[in-house]
């Protein structure tokens, strides 16, 4: 051992401790006493205010499209506070400016007095005089259009989007919440994922503000379907202006879907699932324990909607799974100012038209022809489309803010895809791909499951997109390098390779369109002659 001299060593042991007490222990207590005390001031510093935040929801006058809501605020120790309403919604990749249906903002003290307020921008409120005041804002929110992600009341129902009705505390989206319901329309129902208050009509709560927007608000003379179970877990199904249907037929068949879907996963995160249909129109929001979906089923009888309101539902209850837990990393926590922007929809959303399609078959609602034409159709847009010699997978996901969902608002016209169209392709390659590798021991399923177990429940967090394309080669024991070449770059696909893994091949023949064009169309068969491997890898693939 190496013998250490300390300071005042050669010291009488009194003069020792007094010059180590004085010149070693006072300034490392000293030292220690200012760590704590700023740890104690940054505690205190960094912790959320204790505050009472309720919003009152009433429908004055529904038929002019409009309503009002009240916000009001407790516990909030500064003299001024920043209100933000959110200019878009998650799920739906689009500005919305939502601030622009508010109208009429005004701001009191609880006992009534004024006080000041200013809109410093597009989307934010300055409320002043407030300091350790209970204070109410409200205002009134405009309606003007019937689609999914806006808010729309008339005089038989309300859907609100909690984006486009509740305004939060810039900074502050973790604060608990609750919101009620005022049934001055004597409406009858209301449908929604929010939490109800036990012991109290049309109260709901949300732990934080994500929730609260993840959670839209259906509220009308509702109609009810039956309800059914997977692994003991309740599905309610509940819609407005719904038409005329076999609502039995419909719920045995939803009832299958949800079935096939879970087994792909194995685990169901909800405590209840709400499918809660808008009434006729376009589009679908998902979100963690319920979606929302345009839904009209007096046209159910004709051949072939079926299979396309059963894809189009399993796409919305699929992504329960597929952008709610197993989601890109930048997909939360959500920029509700300037939008979550990433390179991973090809992934969120194309996959999950891949996987709507397979579970729709899988749940034995279609067959193989029915499969086949649906993968035919995004083909045929693909490869029909120029966009894809100059835009890839990946940047159509980046730019979705600007060229829309489906590639088409773009200023250069024709320089453009779909993740929607693609994805789905890029999907069955890859599934084909994995399971080729493993002689059909593994597939694209068992990625989407080690995302779930390991991203959402195990790190809690999204992917990146390294750690996707690894989790995919972990999966295929390979390098799976020239597959994701056709996710990040333009270059053009081998779909015969590919397709061939799984038993099927690509057709094409030249057809003349209504305006006199030849065009070539493509359509997707299955090989007449299989190896054993090309046999099991489509019969596993199909689900039989």
């Amino acid at each position: 051992m190496r013998n250490t001299t300390y300071p005042g060593h050669d010291l009488p042991t009194k003069r020792y401790f007094k010059h180590f007490t004085k010149s070693v222990l006072i300034p490392i207590f000293r030292r220690y006493i200012s760590i704590i005390f700023f740890f104690l001031s940054f505690t205190a510093f960094s912790q959320k205010p204790n505050l009472d935040l309720k919003y009152t929801v009433s429908f004055p006058e529904p038929a002019s499209h409009s309503y009002q809501v009240q916000f009001y605020c407790s516990g909030w120790n500064h003299d001024s506070i920043y209100l933000k309403m959110p200019n878009w919604m998650p799920g739906y990749y689009q500005l919305m400016d939502y601030a622009k249906n508010v109208q009429n903002l005004t701001a009191h003290t609880e006992g009534n007095k004024s006080v000041p307020v200013e809109k410093v921008n597009g989307n934010t409120w300055l409320i002043s005089s407030i300091k350790n005041k209970a204070f109410f804002v409200n205002y009134k929110i405009v309606t003007s259009r019937q689609f999914v992600a806006n808010s729309y009341v008339d005089s038989s129902h309300a859907y609100l989007i909690p984006e486009n009705t509740f305004l939060y505390i810039k900074d502050h989206i973790q604060q608990p919440v609750f919101v009620t319901i005022d049934n001055n329309a004597s409406w009858k129902n209301v449908a929604t994922g929010l939490m109800p208050v036990a012991g109290k009509l049309n109260v709901f709560s949300a732990p934080d503000f994500d929730i609260l927007y993840d959670c839209p608000i259906l509220f009308g003379d509702l109609t009810e379907l039956p309800s059914f179970k997977v692994r003991g877990i309740n599905h309610r199904f509940l819609g407005y202006d719904m038409g005329h249907f076999d609502s039995v037929l419909l719920m045995q068949n939803l009832h299958k879907v949800v079935q096939a879907a879970t087994d792909i996963i194995g685990d169901i995160p909800y405590k209840e699932y709400t499918f809660i249909g808008i009434g006729p129109g376009r589009g679908g929001i998902e979100h963690l324990n319920n979606t929302t979906i345009s839904f009209d089923g007096s046209g159910l009888d004709q051949p072939g909607a079926m299979n396309k309101v059963m894809n189009f539902i399993a796409h919305e209850f699929f992504h329960n799974y597929n952008v709610k837990r197993i989601r890109a990393f930048e997909l939360g926590p959500f920029d509700y100012d300037k939008g979550s922007k990433t390179n991973l929809l090809w992934v969120n959303e194309g996959l999950n038209v891949y996987y709507e399609y397979l579970i729709v078959k899988r749940a034995g609602l279609s067959d193989l022809n029915t499969l086949l034409a649906d993968f035919s159709g995004n083909l045929n847009t693909v490869q029909h489309n120029p966009g894809r010699l100059y835009q890839s997978l990946q940047q159509s996901s980046y730019a979705t803010w600007a060229d829309g969902p489906f590639g088409t608002q773009g200023t250069e016209k024709g320089k453009t895809i779909s993740y929607y169209e693609k994805g789905p392709l890029v999907g069955l390659m890859l599934d084909f791909a994995i399971r080729n590798a493993t002689e059909n021991k593994k597939s694209l399923d068992d990625v989407m499951r080690m995302l779930y177990w390991n991203y959402y429940k195990g790190k809690q967090r999204g992917f990146t997109d390294a750690e996707f394309q690894q989790t995919c080669e972990e999966t295929a024991g390979i390098p799976l390098t020239e597959l994701f070449e056709y996710v990040y770059t333009t270059k053009e696909p081998n779909y015969d390779k590919y397709f061939s893994y799984g038993g099927l091949q690509i057709n094409k023949q030249i057809i003349t369109t209504e305006d006199n064009k030849q065009e070539e169309k493509f359509s997707i068969s299955k090989i007449n002659q299989l190896s054993p491997l090309q046999k099991n890898i489509l019969a596993s693939w199909l689900g039989e």
